[in-house]
């Protein structure tokens, strides 16, 4: 059943905490998957979703009644709710997973974020869903389709510009695609996926830093929203990609002749 469209505006927004995008990335001992011990932050598109409910309820004011950020990981990605709360976002929920967990895969993570929104019925339910087009460190760009699907909402994927109608309750999404872009008119509740040329994020500033120590984070586990976020697929290995050899100096050749013979010595041409 569709919110009603005159009620105010709740907005979730699922962000991800993920290895800083200026680590240089390095496979770990085991080869079981990437070294983790490295500098963290919240995945850019996450970001520029966070940054783009911001700017909605500035632009909307008092019709925006709450943003409300999610994520699912371990207990050190309260950090990064702790980032989009003085962002700007009013309240959180942190699905909290073991250290030692494997990431969810997709399909879990949206059946996680669709039993949230469920759960938010009771709080006034959620009408806008705004995430970022892919996580930067698996690159999957595919919770946001799957969780819209769950939900049998509409989708408006890699938006470049939203436009809030409340009055009429739809959403105006401009997206690029191939040789132009697309508006699509969306009716709400929608599920937004977010790309680079949205907006830029802002810095947080020391006051609202402070304050996001004191906005609520509720936490919830897998088995409370009754989902299993155990990985369907198996990583066997992961290793590096070879080394680049160098090639050698090189040097003009005085005719074409000897030009082949050069290509044919480094196995370059056959015949």
């Amino acid at each position: 059943m569709y919110p009603s469209t005159v009620r105010l505006l709740n907005i979730l927004v699922p962000i991800k905490r993920c290895v800083d995008y200026a680590v240089k990335i390095r496979v770990n001992p085991q080869q079981t998957g990437i070294d983790l011990n490295v500098k963290h932050s919240m995945n850019p598109f996450d970001e520029i979703a966070v940054e783009e409910a911001v700017r909605i309820r500035e632009r909307m004011k008092e019709k925006v009644s709450s943003i409300k950020v999610v994520t699912i990981g371990p207990p050190k990605s309260a950090e990064t709710l702790r980032t989009a709360l003085a962002m700007g976002a009013d309240s959180a929920i942190h699905v909290e997973l073991p250290e030692s967990a494997p990431s969810p895969e997709p399909l879990g993570v949206a059946k996680a974020l669709q039993a949230v929104i469920a759960r938010e019925k009771e709080k006034g339910g959620v009408d806008l869903v705004i995430m970022g087009k892919q996580a930067i460190d698996d690159d999957a760009g595919q919770t946001g389709q799957i969780l819209a699907g769950l939900l049998d909402w509409p989708q408006a994927t890699f938006a470049s510009k939203v436009d809030v109608d409340e009055a009429n309750g739809v959403v105006n999404v401009a997206g690029e695609i191939d040789g132009g872009s697309q508006v699509l008119k969306c009716k709400l509740p929608l599920v937004v996926t977010t790309d680079l040329r949205l907006n830029e994020p802002r810095y947080a500033s020391l006051p609202n830093i402070m304050k996001a120590k004191k906005k609520p984070i509720e936490k919830l586990s897998p088995a409370d929203l009754r989902v299993d976020l155990t990985p369907r697929l198996e990583t066997l290995k992961i290793t590096e990609p070879p080394k680049r050899v160098g090639g050698g100096k090189a040097r003009c050749v005085s005719n074409v002749d000897e030009l082949i013979a050069k290509l044919k010595d480094a196995g370059l041409v056959t015949s």
